[in-house]
């Protein structure tokens, strides 16, 4: 949005989120919203044991009929997936009809969970009108058993056994299908899809495509009365109908596709019915209910079974099958394109008969469908240009853009209702009584229908509490309104529990995840306020009020002595400990959790920010800040300082670091010497308060004063000294004091313990030859440095916290040296490596972390990409080089990617990097001098407005080869006149402010754009 004067600036698709922001038009009614795996989940799982892994398998999700949901490759649906379209394929080398992506459930993988396919979320728009998804499809028969045998041989000492180790990509012989979705300008429930596959092998290949319309099925649980079971039904040879009971009549309307060469007839497509109904007699040996069932399109297509299907051409379940199978199949380089639509109207086209007379016929007119997506693509483009205006590379911009991308297209439907999950449907068998037992029993309260930010699509299709604050921030970027819907909702009755705890995640609702959703809640306000100009006080008031009772919950459930010293299980930290901190203690007694004091300490702070915030409208939020103050301090000084010889200290004098303590209730306690982020998560409670609020609060400042006067004591110990006040005349607030802050980023800055070249590592790397250990009744607990993938069995082992480098709590280490660096200034400098003699202020700390975790997906001088762990594929290949993965985690000494590989989820938090430092953001072993920061300016390709629309694809009756058509076009001479011009006023620009920055006095790096840094780390917490 551009604001001049009184008038807003849209592009198009501001416009459109406005409108669904004002209720005119429901943009958002359709998007990604099915998930890449419903087999495998909590929900589907009805067994005695809770095994839901072996209940529900991969194998049997192709002719199983789902209870809570769909799921299926690039899909589609409403809100509440009812009615859901995906996309199949079939090579004629594989076994089974592709589908949906496969992966190994937890027990079969040697590090958990994993999906053995290779697709991308290229792009994405927040009220979804442009989508894009790339899927790598192999041209040979799929090694599904290959991975399975060979990833079950391995041990957790060795890498997972992925797609791309089997050498099925080998010689390019492979499928890139690239799937687009575009909305229509007027009806915004009106979706076109094109598929375009590109045959990249040596080779001609056969291909079938095969759209699938699915209606989720709700009608054979006993909820609903017959007259509401949906259907799809044969209307002509290019158009069917559906009709469902809440989303009304509908209409599929098919354009047949050009042949596979210029010699070649149209591909017309053959439509196909079936029910979406389990295959009783497949799969139990049973007389099955009705007699076309969820995997006629398989057995249709694969088995040659011809009576799998529908011949009335009607069910709850449609495809349009696409044959590229004549002669040979697709020529090497050349490819398929599939067009249909999903619309209440079906389309007609005008034509000119034989004579001349202008008749109309049932058709898509392919020009008009294809400026369609043209012109969406261009709308997308000029929106995001719109987010990150400042000029940076083209790799950067590329993956921000992805990063983005990824968020949106793991927005998925999630459907739970707790009494209809434990206690059966009126029309099946009843489940196991046992089964009630197993997990959440104590969530009875949970209606859970909405559409939810997902960690992973396929490895994590659940939400996840602590994850999802931090989706919130690139969220927020893009879309706001969004962004607060997921802490809205988290926080409403049909979530949290009545006590006050927030659910975690399905496999146990009751794990306590860290408090982090103030934190998220206060800044997606900030960025709202600063991006969009808008204060939606309603909602911080209405998350706060919430929020009170999740506090008051930890208070009365995590502090078991009532010392502001709190415990609280793993933290979403998985194998973090020594021990399973999610279980009770083999030593017995308590663990007192260096990191659970440090969130609440980090949670009063946020809440006394929000308190404040309020109360510059409603004054009785005084007092509230005035009780999260105290909080505060209490919390603080239990933590850090003895009281005399009775109570021991989370704080190690000697080591100068935070540590877990086991507690048996007497005067000591027992320290476990792991230097870990639980260590460092203290550093995250830090505040800073403005000269200007202690006078635009008089009760509050009051009740401070009354704290400095009569609890000096733990004033003094806590507060950065009321009477040395910091820069701009600042309070500061913090865990940590001057020298406590200094001692640990000794450690959190060097580079054999903490620092990595691409982030801070989650376990220090003195624990490779130095692992701690505990003998307990002779079993040995141990932590050592494990930089990558986890050897521990511990929370199903497929994450680790004992080494790698994680995006979410980097994020957080940054904002918080920002914070401390608006109280001390330019003059306090650390050592950065620790022992390098290179000093810098914390602002110059923070974008030196925010750089190197960039350089986990930014090309080095040599064009590869930390994140791809050295593939030569990967990093050089044209058709993969600028396609990027969004890991989980990384390895903490190479970088490489680990764990989910789609977690767009928190490590999408790179795209708000991006938008802070990508402008200036270093090639990895850049000097940082202002001299060779401009080399690499000036040596860069820039670019800072959307490129033109590419021409546009060949279409039946005209071009008949669409090779032309891929999204690597040469540039044509007027494109690169226009390039060339913008790169001159970009490094126009770009010299402008380098000189500025050559002018500061005392400048030791890029990272000073002006000439008071702390405007910078003011405008990066304000969201500037």
């Amino acid at each position: 949005m551009v604001k001049h004067g009184n008038h807003e600036y849209l592009c198009a698709e501001e416009k459109r989120l406005k409108e669904d922001k004002e209720r005119k038009k429901y943009w958002k009614k359709w998007g990604p919203y099915l998930s890449e795996r419903q087999w495998g989940t909590v929900r589907e799982d009805y067994s005695a044991n809770g095994d839901a892994w072996e209940h529900f398998s991969f194998d049997q999700a192709k002719s199983r009929t789902y209870r809570w949901g769909e799921d299926g490759i690039a899909g589609v649906s409403d809100t509440h997936a009812l009615q859901c379209i995906s996309f199949a394929f079939w090579n004629e080398k594989d076994d089974i009809l592709k589908e949906r992506l496969f992966g190994l459930g937890n027990p079969e993988g040697n590090h958990g969970e994993s999906v053995k396919e290779i697709h991308y979320y290229l792009d994405n728009t927040p009220t979804h009108s442009y989508m894009k998804y790339l899927y790598k499809y192999p041209q040979k028969k799929f090694p599904y058993e290959e991975i399975r045998k060979e990833n079950k041989a391995r041990s957790r000492d060795v890498p997972e056994y992925n797609i791309i180790d089997t050498g099925i990509f080998n010689e390019d012989r492979y499928w890139d299908i690239f799937i687009e979705t575009a909305k229509d300008t007027d009806d915004e429930e009106e979706i076109l899809f094109r598929v375009t596959a590109y045959n990249r092998g040596p080779e001609a290949a056969p291909l079938h495509i095969i759209p699938q319309v699915t209606f989720r099925n709700t009608w054979v649980w006993g909820h609903q009365t017959p007259d509401k079971k949906p259907s799809a039904e044969y209307q002509n040879e290019f158009v069917a109908k559906t009709k469902h009971w809440n989303l009304g009549e509908r209409f599929i309307q098919l354009s047949p596709s050009p042949g596979v060469t210029p010699d070649s007839s149209d591909v017309i497509p053959k439509q196909l019915f079936t029910d979406n109904d389990t295959n009783l007699h497949g799969l139990y040996g049973v007389e099955n209910k009705s007699e076309y069932v969820k995997d006629g399109f398989h057995r249709y297509i694969v088995d040659d079974e011809k009576d799998a299907v529908n011949p009335a051409r009607k069910g709850t379940k449609a495809a349009a099958w696409y044959a590229f199978d004549e002669g040979e199949g697709v020529p090497p380089g050349g490819c398929a394109v599939v067009r249909f639509k999903l619309s209440k109207r079906v389309e007609t086209r005008s034509f000119t008969d034989d004579r001349g007379r202008t008749q109309t016929e049932i058709g898509i007119d392919e020009e008009i469908f294809d400026d369609m997506f043209e012109l969406r693509r261009y709308e997308a483009d000029e929106f995001y240009y719109r987010i990150s205006p400042l000029p940076m590379t083209d790799d950067l911009r590329n993956i921000q853009r992805q990063a983005f991308s990824g968020m949106l297209w793991t927005k998925q439907f999630y459907h739970m209702i707790w009494e209809q999950w434990a206690n059966g449907d009126p029309s099946q068998p009843p489940p196991p009584p046992e089964r009630k037992k197993i997990r959440n029993d104590k969530w009875r309260h949970m209606y859970l229908d909405d559409i939810l930010s997902m960690p992973d699509c396929w490895e994590y299709p659940f939400f996840a509490a602590w994850d999802t604050a931090f989706h919130c921030i690139p969220l927020a970027m893009i879309d706001p309104e969004f962004a607060k819907k997921q802490l809205d909702v988290l926080t409403r009755e049909w979530y949290m529990h009545p006590n006050g705890q927030i659910p975690a995640y399905e496999w146990n609702y009751g794990d306590v995840n860290p408090p982090v959703h103030a934190w998220a809640t206060f800044r997606i306000f900030k960025i709202e306020r600063k991006m969009y100009g808008r204060e939606d006080l309603d909602f911080l008031e209405r998350v706060f009020q919430k929020l009170l009772l999740n506090f008051t919950w930890w208070v009365n459930r995590k502090d078991s002595e009532g010392k502001n010293v709190f415990e609280g299980g793993f933290l979403g930290l998985d194998n973090i400990g020594v021990f399973n901190r999610s279980e009770a203690l083999p030593t017995g007694g308590v663990l007192e959790q260096a990191d659970s004091t440090g969130w609440m300490a980090f949670y009063s702070l946020n809440m006394l920010n929000i308190a404040l915030e309020l109360a510059k409208h409603r004054r009785t939020y005084e007092d509230i800040a005035s009780k999260f103050f105290e909080h505060f301090l209490f919390i603080s000084d239990a933590m850090t300082y003895r009281d005399g010889d009775k109570e021991n200290s989370l704080w190690n004098e000697d080591d100068g670091f935070y540590y877990d303590a086991i507690s048996h209730g007497g005067p000591t306690s027992q320290q476990m010497p792991v230097k870990s982020l639980v260590g460092l998560i203290p550093l995250f409670a830090v505040l800073t308060l403005e000269p200007e609020v202690l006078k635009k609060f008089p009760s509050f400042t009051k009740r401070l004063d009354w704290f400095i006067d009569n609890r000096t004591d733990v004033a003094e110990r806590n507060i950065a000294s009321m009477k040395r006040r910091g820069k701009g005349d600042r309070l500061l607030l913090a865990l940590v004091s001057r020298d406590k802050l200094k001692r640990i980023l000794e450690k959190m800055l060097d580079e054999d313990e903490f620092l990595s070249p691409y982030g801070i590592r989650s376990l220090s790397k003195y624990h490779e030859k130095h692992p701690y250990s505990m003998n307990v009744d002779g079993v040995e607990f141990k932590v050592d440095y494990v930089p990558g993938d986890s050897n521990s069995s511990i929370f199903g082992g497929n994450s680790n916290w004992r080494g790698p480098i994680w995006l979410c709590v980097n994020f957080l280490l940054i904002e918080s040296l920002l914070r401390f660096h608006m109280f001390y200034g330019n003059k306090f400098k650390v050592e950065c490596p620790t022992g390098s003699g290179d000093m810098m202020h914390l602002g110059q700390v923070a974008e030196e972390l925010q750089h190197r975790l960039q350089h986990i997906f930014q090309r080095d001088d040599h064009g590869r990409r930390a994140c791809n762990a050295g593939s030569d594929m990967l990093d050089h290949d044209p058709n993969w080089r600028d396609h990027v993965f969004f890991h989980e985690f990384f390895h903490g000494d190479d970088g490489s990617g680990l764990g989910a590989s789609h977690q767009t989820g928190w490590t999408g938090l790179i795209a708000k990097m991006i938008h802070d430092s990508g402008v200036n953001c270093r090639l990895p072993h850049t000097p940082r001098t202002p001299g060779a920061a401009a080399n690499h300016y000036f040596d860069d390709i820039f670019s800072r407005v959307p490129k033109k629309p590419q021409p546009f694809l060949g279409r039946r009756h005209s071009t008949r080869s669409i090779d032309a058509r891929s999204d690597w076009d040469d540039e044509d001479e007027e494109d690169r006149r226009a390039r060339e011009k913008d790169d001159e006023e970009v490094l126009e620009y770009v010299n402008h402010r380098l000189k500025r920055v050559m002018s500061i006095s005392g400048a030791s790096a890029v990272g000073d754009p002006v000439a008071d840094e702390d405007v910078d780390a003011e405008e990066q917490l304000d969201e500037a």
